[in-house]
């Protein structure tokens, strides 16, 4: 049974990769970092974000850092203006005492401000476990954080789109949710990818998500991955039923 885990292991990861030659080719990689914030910046960038289209969720930023110049400004404010400064992103009565709860738990444990900075000098697992022991910061956040920062740490973030193709292609079973398939899918790259190799892993597969690969109707004719998705297959092949990974909880 040992062997079969490891075939099928072995099976992914090989797909996985033929999967990423392609896309970046279609999709004209290496990929242009998007941002150059700081570590903490990027973290409240990434907690603006959650379920916020990237419109809203950047318009959202920038009001809130030309209302507030410093983090510190926005951890002391009163919250119902840091709730109004990110209104246009989802639930900004939610997030505004979550951002400021955050500032506060890294304020504490850095004893004065702290910008981040320091995580680069530590192992990429490190660094996304000092980031996930704050309350309502999670796997994409923290790897959003350490990647798309100027930072630049190989940890892998996993959206809704890069999660979809992924599960259709049986990288992952399909009751794998977002969060755990950060371990599951980082797993499958080579462990001497820097960060632009990650980045462009992820860009690459999201976009796939965002231009061919939809949540509904996936545009399966033209896609260039389609000898290795199984669920693409039945779909052309008028199944109603999408062929699983051999290990479904993989």
């Amino acid at each position: 049974m040992a062997d079969l885990s490891v075939s099928d292991f072995e099976a992914r990861r090989a797909r996985a990769l033929l999967a990423h030659e392609r896309l970046c080719a279609e999709y004209g990689a290496p990929f242009r970092y998007f941002s150059t914030k700081d570590p903490l910046s990027e973290l409240i960038s990434a907690l603006l974000s959650h379920r916020t289209r990237n419109a809203e969720s950047h318009r959202a930023y920038q009001q809130l850092r030309a209302r507030f110049p410093t983090w510190e400004e926005v951890r002391d404010a009163p919250m119902a203006e840091v709730e109004a400064a990110i209104s246009p992103c989802t639930w900004p009565e939610q997030k505004a005492p979550r951002i400021q709860a955050v500032l506060r738990e890294i304020g504490s444990r850095c004893g004065g401000p702290c910008d981040l900075s320091f995580l680069a000098d530590m192992p990429v697992r490190e660094a996304r476990a000092w980031l996930e022991t704050i309350s309502g910061v999670g796997p994409k956040t923290s790897a959003a954080t350490l990647l798309f920062s100027n930072l630049r740490i190989p940890a892998m973030p996993v959206d809704s789109h890069h999660h979809r193709v992924a599960q259709r292609m049986a990288l992952i079973g399909p009751k794998v949710g977002e969060g755990p398939a950060h371990a599951l899918l980082e797993a499958l790259l080579p462990e001497g990818w820097d960060a632009q190799q990650v980045y462009d892993h992820h860009e690459a597969f999201m976009f796939h998500g965002q231009k061919c690969c939809y949540f509904h109707s996936p545009a399966c004719g033209r896609c260039v991955v389609l000898d290795l998705c199984p669920t693409g297959q039945a779909r052309m092949q008028g199944s109603s039923r999408p062929v699983r990974a051999s290990d479904s909880n993989a």
